[in-house]
């Protein structure tokens, strides 16, 4: 029996070693309590452009690409599997658009610095103009997996989050920050999450995607570019002092 085409990916060794992504220090730095709010919310300004522009506007390119046909019954194989997709992707849509509603309560909430006066970094940049490029130049199945991929990457990072806080709480007064960091571990470790993701990993898992194909070849470089793009998306510390706009 052939293994799955994301564990394959998950068993790679890509260019920038898998841990650089989800054990990032930034991540440490969440889990430990030692994260500055300045930092958190150049972060989460950062992850609120990629969740409310470039996200929706991937899905929609992705949906767009649902190989939909008249000549497949409504009973068949392809058009269960299409409809799936289409609901995973719908899914996908609204809960994207919660989270945006999270972050700016998270702001609200722990008076975090304000989202607004950050600039948009290089690495974001990067990472939603390959979503783009992706969306608009790749076939349906490189975008499923690089769907796929970003959120494998997003629920192991906040799942080291998640282990690290596990150590911390209990050791007197929670910060507002420990507090903040704790809200977007519980959303992005939910089983909720955990079980779009594995959605997502089944419908990528039955794609026609023959081993050593171009295909095939094609997922491995998305998901080695996912992970750096992942990495590079946390800031690192230091970025906050020189990231407001003006400066």
């Amino acid at each position: 029996m052939s293994v799955p085409l994301t564990t394959h990916l998950v068993s790679l060794s890509t260019p920038r070693p898998y841990s650089a992504a989800t054990e990032h220090a930034f991540l440490a730095a969440a889990g430990t309590g030692t994260l500055s709010a300045p930092l958190l919310s150049l972060y989460l300004s950062q992850d609120r452009i990629y969740a409310a522009h470039a996200y929706p506007r991937f899905l929609g390119q992705l949906l767009a690409r649902v190989p939909f046909s008249s000549l497949h019954a409504p009973d068949s194989r392809e058009e269960r599997f299409n409809s799936e997709v289409v609901g995973v992707l719908s899914d996908a849509l609204l809960n994207v658009r919660r989270e945006v509603g999270l972050f700016e309560e998270v702001e609200r909430k722990y008076a975090l610095p304000s989202f607004t006066g950050w600039k948009e970094r290089k690495a974001t940049q990067d990472y939603t103009a390959e979503m783009a490029r992706v969306g608009a130049l790749g076939s349906f199945e490189d975008g499923l997996v690089f769907l796929w991929a970003m959120e494998r990457v997003y629920l192991d990072a906040w799942k080291y989050v998640k282990q690290l806080l596990s150590h911390k709480l209990g050791q007197g007064e929670p910060s507002p920050v420990l507090l903040a960091v704790q809200e977007l571990v519980q959303n992005w470790t939910s089983p909720e999450f955990e079980k779009f993701v594995d959605g997502l990993a089944d419908l990528v898992n039955r794609l026609d995607i023959s081993q050593m194909s171009t295909a095939s070849n094609r997922t491995e470089e998305i998901w080695a570019r996912v992970v750096e793009l992942e990495e590079a998306f946390w800031p690192v510390g230091g970025e906050e002092l020189r990231a407001r706009l003006g400066l």
